[in-house]
């Protein structure tokens, strides 16, 4: 009986989502290497007993097994059946900062490429409720890395009127709200910042070399001037797996 509950709720789960099945597949299998549920070394059901018990095609859990083999969580022997190899590795350095001060130190170690850059543009989407739209502004899309691997993807729309006072170099190696925080005549009177957490889509997951549908985390970030106008929007998306949010209650 409780095997039937199990199946039951795992079919159950693959349907609310829109996410190809077999990437919730290889997401759930993932999910039970890393907990210790199939254990290193150890011997994984059959593909067939997998596919019975997800209520999906044999050839659904294949794509899903390719997945992990791909990243060397499993290894896979004719007649002898498939064996975890690994857990997944999980690098949780990328400290996304709560306070004023954090957000202004780059980290160590880390890269910035400018994707594009583009002006003229009107103010993103917002779902904030401070300040007013400038009247354009510059946009630069850009990649964050550390050791060669992508962590942040960022579109960040700075208001043109002040593009003139930030260093031209600064664009590829300060953070976001560094480029408006130093600006003189320029006072930073209200900032915010919005975290919601997602599923990568497919562009996320080609710029961060993720799995369409993995964990991310949405940041935006706002900083307002003194005047009340929106001098900065930064929207970024992280690693589910490089990032943490840490804050200190007392």
């Amino acid at each position: 009986m409780a095997d039937t509950k199990i199946e039951n709720s795992t079919m159950k789960a693959l349907q609310k989502s829109n996410v190809s099945r077999y990437i919730q597949l290889a997401s759930l299998f993932r999910q039970r290497i890393e907990s210790a549920e199939w254990d290193v070394g150890h011997k994984i059901p059959t593909v067939k007993e997998l596919a019975d018990q997800c209520g999906v095609a044999t050839m659904t859990i294949r794509q899903a097994l390719d997945i992990l083999e791909s990243e060397g969580l499993i290894e896979r022997y004719r007649a002898k059946g498939t064996f975890v190899r690994e857990r997944p590795k999980r690098d949780l350095w990328c400290e996304v900062k709560t306070d004023w001060s954090g957000m202004l130190i780059a980290r160590q170690d880390a890269t910035i490429e400018i994707l594009s850059d583009t002006s003229g543009g009107k103010l993103p989407r917002y779902d904030g409720d401070i300040g007013n739209a400038a009247p354009s502004y510059r946009h630069l899309r850009r990649k964050h890395s550390r050791d060669g691997s992508a962590f942040l993807l960022a579109d960040v729309y700075v208001d043109e009127r002040i593009c003139k006072d930030i260093p031209e170099e600064a664009y590829s190696k300060v953070t976001a709200m560094r480029l408006v925080s130093d600006i003189p005549g320029q006072t930073v009177s209200d900032a915010r910042q919005i975290v919601t957490i997602g599923a990568a889509d497919l562009e996320s997951s080609n710029e961060l070399n993720i799995s369409i549908g993995d964990p991310i985390a949405k940041v935006q970030r706002v900083a307002v001037n003194q005047h009340g106008d929106i001098i900065l929007i930064a929207n970024g998306i992280y690693r589910g797996d490089m990032m943490r949010i840490d804050v200190k209650l007392r």
